[in-house]
């Protein structure tokens, strides 16, 4: 999914003649090994740089809203690079098009613009925005919607789900929905969790200041599990009082989530919403 940077990600101060610049990315996580560079396996992070610096004839260092497992989708993940302000000049007008001929058919920067110095892509967000689809349908999901959407065997309770997402709302302690990362918090404000179903399909819509790693595709499959009658509606808040993973949480699988949507400040609000960030990671 769904989680935050690790060390190796730049915090960057722009200056020295550099400029900052804001990247919208879209990508088919079906094919790839998640956010981040590793080596000998395709990543969206990989392939970004290795297109950017291929174009700009420049090295590029992705710093990143909320890294994606592997196989998770994004139509709205954000990202920042700094570059020097006449390389990024003379290529502004026709970076897209260029990137476009050298990114894989799964991977496209929708959009390119200089943003404020404060503009920060991982500690300025103010939430994000993702949404899980199910298909309970017989004949499982439609084909041109395989990639992001999941097919259930089992008729899903809707409204049961909807009932249990709302007892989750609120700031938690979600360590019973995450994976343990030495010295990361796992208290979040989880802003929204709905359960909307539109004939077959099942939409699980999540948003929050951040997700820890695997948070959303844990909820999800808590979600499920009462949607099934397996458990009861109350069932997935009770384990907000655990301080540690719970075994029994099943992770719903990552072909069915999508981020679709990073939120940010106005631009006088940037860099104390990235100093406030920074502070509550820190703590």
């Amino acid at each position: 999914m769904e989680h935050q940077h690790a060390t190796d990600e730049p915090v960057t101060a722009p200056g020295g003649g550099l400029v900052r610049v804001r990247l919208d990315i879209a990508y088919d996580g079906t094919a790839l090994h998640g956010w981040a560079r590793q080596p000998g396996l395709r990543t969206v992070q990989g392939e970004l740089e290795l297109a950017l610096a291929t174009v700009l004839r420049h090295d590029v260092d992705l710093t990143v809203a909320g890294r994606t497992d592997a196989g998770v989708h994004a139509t709205g993940q954000v990202a920042h690079i700094d570059l020097p302000a006449e390389l990024f000049a003379a290529h502004e007008r026709r970076l897209l098009r260029r990137v476009r001929g050298v990114l894989p058919p799964d991977v496209a920067v929708t959009g390119a613009r200089a943003v404020t110095a404060d503009f920060d892509a991982r500690f300025g967000a103010l939430g994000r925005h993702y949404v899980y689809r199910l298909t309970d349908a017989d004949a499982g999901p439609p084909p041109l919607r395989r990639a992001d959407t999941v097919g259930w065997s089992r008729t899903l309770d809707a409204a049961a789900m909807a009932l249990a997402a709302g007892l989750l709302l609120g700031q938690h302690d979600f360590a019973a929905y995450c994976r343990r990362r030495e010295g990361a918090t796992t208290i979040r404000t989880l802003l929204d969790l709905d359960v909307v179903r539109d004939g077959d399909l099942v939409e699980v819509r999540a948003s929050a200041d951040a997700f820890c790693h695997s948070m959303v595709r844990s909820l999800v499959g808590a979600l499920i599990a009462v949607g099934e009658g397996r458990r009861p509606v109350g069932w997935p808040a009770s384990l907000l009082e655990l301080r540690q993973r719970a075994n029994d949480v099943p992770v719903a699988p990552a072909g069915g989530l999508t981020l679709v949507r990073v939120d940010y400040p106005a631009d006088a609000q940037l860099a104390a919403r990235a100093q406030l960030t920074r502070a509550r990671r820190d703590g």
